[in-house]
Formats: C-alpha cells, structure tokens, sequence
C-alpha cells in the first residue's frame, strides 16, 4: 500500500514538474517571439539607437513597457519623426495593450492586429499608411480607443469586425477615405460606451442612420464629406446626451428637428447645408449652448435671436430669412411657412421664397390685385400634407396642387375660404371625406384612388408626381395644355437668362480684348436603322446663335437621290441633309462626340464657317428637345457644367490637367469648399470686385446644385430661372456707352437687340430697314443666318469673360 502511494506521489511531482517546465518554456518561447517582433519593427523603422538601444526590448525605457512575464504591453512611439513600414507579424505581440505611433510619416500597409483581445487603444493618425486590412478589429474585444485620422488609405468600409470592440469609448478616422454608408451599428445596444465618433473629411453618403438614436454620444463629427450626407437630421433629437455635432459641408435638407431634449450641447456645426424652414425656439432656449454656425443653408422666418454668450456664424445673407435683421415676418410669410411645414419646408420654396413680400416673385404664388390669389403648387414633387393654414389666405381664389404625391385628407378649414373658386388636388395620394366645399367652387379630386375612403390602403411614395390620367375632360384637359406649355416658356426664359449672362460676360471681354477660342459645336442624329445611305434619320438640330424659343420638334427625313436637296427643319431653322452630310464629314465616326439615350451626338467637321451648323449655344439643345418636343424632364446636370465652365474658363474634361482635376466638376466642387480656393478658380480674366465675387458665388451655388450626384437633389428649372433672373441688373455693365454697345439698349427685349445687331452688320442704322432674323427657305445656298457684329465665328468659354 505504501508504496502504491510513493508511486502516486511521484507520478504527482512529474506532473508538476512538466506543467511548470511547460508554463516556463511558453513564457520563454513567447518572450523571445515578443523580442523578434520588436526587432524587426525597430529595423523596419529604424529606430534610433537612442531610443531602442540593445537587444532585450524591455530595456527600452520610455517607449517601450513589459508585463512581470517580460511580455510587451505598450509601445508609444507618437512624435519621433520616424519613417518606413511596419512588420507584418506584430499581431504575435498578444499582450499589447497599448499601441503608438501618431505623427510619424510611416507608409505601406497598416498590418492585421486581428486576435489581439487584450488591445485597448490604437494611435496611428497622422502618418501615411496607404491601406487598412478587413480584418484589423477582429477580436479586440477590450478596444476602447482607435485614432486613426490623416492617413491616404486606399478606400474602404468601416468594417462590420468593429463590432467586436464592445467596450468601445472613441473612434477617430477624419480623412481616412471611408467611403459608403455609416453602418448603423453604432447604437446604443452594441457600442453602450461609446462617447466620440469623429468621421469627417471622408468620402461617406446616405443619410444618418437611425440607430444614433439613444446613444450616448457626445462628440459627432461627420462634416466635410465628398459625397455629401443627405436627407434630414431629425435623429439628432433623440441623442440627448450631444455636447458638439458638426455636420457642416453636406447635402442635408428638411427643417430643424426639437433641440429641447439636447441640454448639454455646446457647439453646433450646420453651415453649408441645404437645411429648410425656421430655427426651432428650443434652440435658442438651450442653457449649455456656445457657438452655433447656420452659414450658406436656406432657412426661413425671422433671424433667431440667441442669448448673450453665444458665437453666431449665421451670415444672413447666405439664408432665406424675411428680413435682414431681427424682426416680426409678415403675417402672409408664416401663414406660407406653416403651409410649407406639413410639406417639410421643400428646398424649392426656400431658394425662392425670399424677403418679407410674398407677392415678389415668390415661386408658385401669385398676387394680381396685390393680394394672394393664386397658390399654384402643381407638379413640384411635393410630399406631406395639406395644410389647414391655407385657410389664412383669406384672399385666395385658387389652389392649385395637382399632381404631386400629397397625403392625408383634405382639410375642413379649406371650405371657410370666401373667395374660393378652384381647389385643384388630383393626382396626389388623399385619402377620406371630401369636405363640402360651396357650390361655385371648382372641384378637382381625380386621381386619388382612396378618397372618399378612411384611409390609404398604400404607403406614400417617394418617387416622381403621378403624370396627369388619360382623357380627361374640362379644366382636366386646360391642365394638361398648360402642362406643355409652361415647360416651353420656362426653358425659354432659362436660355435667355444665360444669353444675357454669356453677352454681359462678352462686353467686358470685348473690352479687355481677349482673343476668342473655338468651342464644340453639335448635331444630334437619331439613326432609325444603320448601315446604308438610303436610310431615313431624326436629327436634331443644336440650336443656334438666335433662337431663343423652346426648339420644335426635329424631323424625319428620308434620304434621297443625289441631286435632290432635302431639308431639315429644326425649330426656326431649315437646314439641308447635304449641308448637315458637309458639317459631319458624311456624319464620319470620327466626328462622334458622344452615344446617349437620345441619339448621337457629332462635332462639326472640316466645313467652311459658312455652313457651321451648331452657334453659340449648341451644346444647350439636347436639354430641350432632344427627343423633339417640349419636354420638363431636362438635364439641369449639363446646365451645371456649362455654369462652372464659364466661372473658370476651365473644360469640363481636361485630360491636362492632374488626374485629380482632370473632371470639372469634382476639381470645382472641391475648390468651391473653401472662399479663398474658390477664388483661386475663378477664371483671372474676369475682373473681381466685391459685387462681381457675391454674383459669382451665386451662380456658383446653383451650379454645385445642379450637378448633384442624385437627380433629385438638383433644383428644377423653375429654380434656375428664379436665381439667374434675379441678377440680370447686376450683369448689366454700370457704364452703358452706346458707341461701344452699337446703340443698343440693354432694355430692350434679346429679338430687338439681334436685329440692331444685323442691322449693324448690313451697315443700316434703321431698325425697320433690317431683314428678317430668320433665313429664307428658298435660300439653299446656306441655312446660317448672320452673326451680330464683333462675335468670334465660334464661342468657347473664354468668349464669356
């Protein structure tokens, strides 16, 4: 029995023996793996010997901490000026806790630290690593800090393995070129602790994500994106414990949400937004509130009035309020705006609805006996609901809001209105009982497959205004005619508001005397089968140097013999198929500008000046009649370009440029950020002055909107039309000569203008000696009518300076 137990016992004493020896020799084993791992990051680095100097790394004071095991917990490098590249097995330090390396200049691949669970922060900003493993935050499930900012990473997604950091405090990663959506796991269930999340600079689009909601973030940075974040910031209410947002620099719209819940915010960042309606009261009342910056967005109502001890960045003149100062709306203003309100303040009403006159060009509002007669908000893409404030307009007549995507019912306050004779609401989304509205009121609800039900058997869409329903009949049949032809009229004064720009800008060239450069001129050919010259074609003409009106529909034309000469009519101008063949080189591929979903588009060829075909304004055509009719769906992207073309004298595509702005419009977006760089872009031939600069920076404006990257984030023509209108006296020049201008009035109507134009070039001083604008059609000889006097036989953008 004894000796059972001896040999017990010592089958005991080996097994501790070898557990200990075991324990011993992984400590050992790891220690020296440790020590590997650090001198390679010293060589990759090379780190000076007065910083790491011998071969046992817990020697290296200062920077470098071990554990009692002689494992390696901390390595802080920040600020020592050190360069080169990191070795890919540093995730073999697995005792790291914390790791340093801010404001060097090291480069290369940021290496995986995946697996290292006892990692609590990461400093690495501030250097020059090109890119970030999917992996990295695999398993750090003690991460509390990551500081990654100013680094030219290759792009990538903030990865879905971040969300093993559970007891994450602060992420860091400005600059970092993050490109996609923000994830929405940053909530409140996976990130409990999470108290910073600074995002800005990067290349981030969509919207907030809903789940910020109850977080208890306190530090939300996500200003400055490429992309720009869009869609309104309503969940911000809900992050009540918000001490600093900044939000600047983005693509938000919709009105203020509630600020009451958000007691200990400081600082608020908004400007350079498209943010809608008034600033809410419950953010002037904010006890904890700072500095707040409301620059370059379009909000409405009075100027906000904070209290004393707050920084105010709220340039006036960048918003939509009614007046200049502090002070009472009119009270026909708040009744529009509290229409606007259930509507979620549209970003169209506020570009137009400016000062405290609703009666002043306010869009959709019309006013012929000095009062409101007349709301007119068809087809706006309007969303919301009817507003029962309608029913302050007491003087109203009309109210027009056909064809939008409306919901709710129609208000009962709606039949109080005394004057009332058109209601006007079909094709919307309402619902429930039609009021009983009086018996002379014209009633219009076609179109909205639930009223008369209590409630709308489908969501409202967010997608385009229904098109009007099929035959109808009566004021149905008006609206439809009416719908042709408001389009024409307004693409019409669209073209003459850039004529009137593109001939102010001519007069101070001509001044100056600039030498002029040829720019593109286009045909847009819509082939009805391919191969042969026998083959009918649709062409469409690109417009020319004198007309101005919508362009009528282009026409088929089949081709014929060799000595017939068939013409093309193309809005006021009659063309022959062989002058049209000369122009395009037999319409050669070589003269192809470009393919699209409405033809070909062909550069002139080698032809004389003579039979040019394209004038000034050209390359404007195919956004009016590309498909040969009057048509609202127009490509205001193009019309952006053209804008930003003529600001900087720039192409919009210029293959010698730097790669980063060889494109016109990223180049543009991104100098436009910043008022000293923009200056910078301005074309140098154009004389700045203070006035000059504020008209630049407006059209400047409209043209950053126009080319936004989603279609419905550009404004419609209406708006266009609206901003350049309203700088027409601006661009006329202050010291009018009628011997420099040939005895033009600037006052005078454009077709009056072209014919003192030709009469000048056929040596008349008569205005009714002048011949007509438009060519004969009996002259085959050339379609091309004249150029008025001291115009370049071609334009370029450096015309317009």
């Amino acid at each position: 029995m004894k000796k059972k137990t001896k040999t017990h016992l010592g089958f005991e004493l080996l097994a501790i023996f070898l557990a200990g020896f075991s324990s011993n020799f992984l400590r050992v084993e790891s220690q020296s793996q440790d020590a590997d791992v650090m001198l390679a990051l010293k060589k990759s680095l090379n780190v000076p010997e007065s910083l790491w100097s011998g071969s046992d790394p817990c020697n290296w004071k200062k920077t470098v901490a071990c554990s009692k095991e002689g494992r390696i917990t901390r390595i802080q490098l920040g600020r020592k000026g050190l360069q080169g590249t990191l070795p890919p097995n540093l995730r073999n330090l697995t005792e790291l806790q914390i790791f340093e390396l801010q404001y060097n200049n090291i480069s290369g691949a940021l290496p995986s630290l995946s697996g290292l669970n006892k990692l609590q922060s990461i400093l690495v900003d501030d250097n020059q690593f090109e890119s970030i493993p999917s992996d990295f935050f695999t398993g750090m499930t003690l991460l509390e800090t990551v500081d990654i900012d100013n680094n030219p990473f290759s792009a990538w997604e903030i990865p879905v393995s971040l969300k093993d950091a559970t007891q994450l405090r602060s992420f860091s990663a400005n600059s970092a070129n993050i490109k996609g959506k923000i994830p929405d796991f940053f909530n409140a269930d996976v990130f409990s602790s999470l108290t910073s999340l600074h995002l800005a600079g990067n290349d981030l689009e969509g919207g907030l994500p809903a789940s910020f909601a109850g977080t208890q973030i306190q530090s939300l940075w996500l200003n400055g994106q490429k992309s720009k974040l869009s869609g309104r910031i309503d969940v911000i209410q809900n992050m009540t414990y918000l001490q600093e947002l900044w939000l600047n620099l983005n693509g938000f719209t919709g009105p203020l949400p509630d600020f009451s819940g958000l007691k200990d915010l400081q600082r608020l960042n908004l400007r350079d937004n498209s943010l809608t309606g008034p600033v809410p009261a419950s953010l002037l009342s904010l006890p904890s509130l700072l500095v707040v910056n409301f620059t370059n967005n379009m909000l409405q109502g009075s100027v906000p009035v904070f209290k004393p001890g707050v920084a105010v960045d709220m340039n006036k003149d960048s918003n939509s309020f009614c007046l200049p100062n502090p002070g009472n709306c009119d009270p026909r203003v708040n009744s529009l705006l509290s229409v606007a309100q259930l509507m979620d303040y549209p970003l169209t009403f506020a570009h137009s609805w400016k000062g405290n006159d609703p009666c002043q060009d306010w869009i959709g509002i019309a006013c012929p006996n000095g009062n409101i007669s007349v709301v007119n908000f068809q087809k706006m893409g309007l969303t919301g609901e009817i507003s029962p404030a309608f029913a302050s307009l007491s003087s109203l007549q009309k109210l027009l809001l056909a064809d939008n995507n409306l919901t709710g019912t129609i208000p009962e306050s709606l039949t109080s209105l005394p004057r009332l004779t058109e209601f006007n609401v079909a094709n919307n989304q309402l619902y429930g009982k039609i009021p009983n509205f009086r018996s002379n009121v014209n009633l219009i609800t076609t179109g909205n497959k639930d009223i008369g039900k209590d409630r709308s058997s489908s969501p409202p869409s967010s997608g385009t205004p229904p098109s009007d329903a099929g035959g109808s009949s009566g004021t149905g049949g008006r609206r439809a005619h009416v719908g042709v032809i408001v389009p024409a009229v307004i693409g019409t004064v669209l073209v003459l508001c850039l004529i009137g720009f593109v001939a102010f800008c001519w007069f101070r060239m001509k001044r100056k005397k600039l030498s002029r450069v040829q720019s593109p001129n286009a045909l847009v050919v819509h082939p009805r089968h391919s191969g042969s010259d026998n083959e009918s074609m649709k062409i469409t003409v690109a417009g020319s140097s004198v007309s101005v009106g919508a362009v009528s529909e282009a026409q088929t034309v089949p081709s014929s013999e060799a000595g017939d000469v068939q013409m093309v009519e193309a809005g006021n101008m009659v063309i022959s198929i062989q002058v049209l063949r000369t122009v395009t080189d037999n319409f050669s591929e070589e003269n192809i500008l470009g393919k699209g979903g409405f033809g070909t588009v062909y550069k002139e060829g080698k032809a004389s000046i003579e039979t040019r075909i394209a004038g000034t304004f050209g390359y404007l055509a195919p956004e009016y009649a590309v498909t040969g009719r009057v048509t609202t769906k127009v490509d205001l992207y193009s019309f952006g370009v053209i804008l930003m073309e003529l600001i900087t004298g720039r192409k919009a595509l210029d293959e010698t440029q730097p790669e980063d702005s060889m494109h016109l419009v990223t180049w543009f977006r991104r100098m436009y950020i910043n008022k000293d760089t923009f200056k910078k872009a301005i074309d140098p031939t154009i004389e700045l002055n203070e006035d000059s600069l504020a008209s630049i920076l407006t059209v400047a404006e409209l043209a950053g909107h126009c080319c936004a990257r989603e279609p419905y984030q550009r404004p419609d023509m209406g708006h266009a039309v609206n901003v350049l209108s309203s700088l027409v006296e601006l661009w006329k020049p202050s010291d009018q000569n009628s011997e420099d201008i040939y005895g033009i009035d600037l006052d005078m109507s454009l077709p009056q203008a072209l014919k003192k134009w030709q009469a000048f070039e056929d040596g008349s001083q008569s205005e009714s000696s002048s011949s007509s604008l438009l060519p004969s059609r009996d002259n085959t000889q050339t379609s091309i009518p004249p150029h008025p006097y001291g115009l370049a036989n071609s334009f370029s953008s450096a015309d317009a300076r």
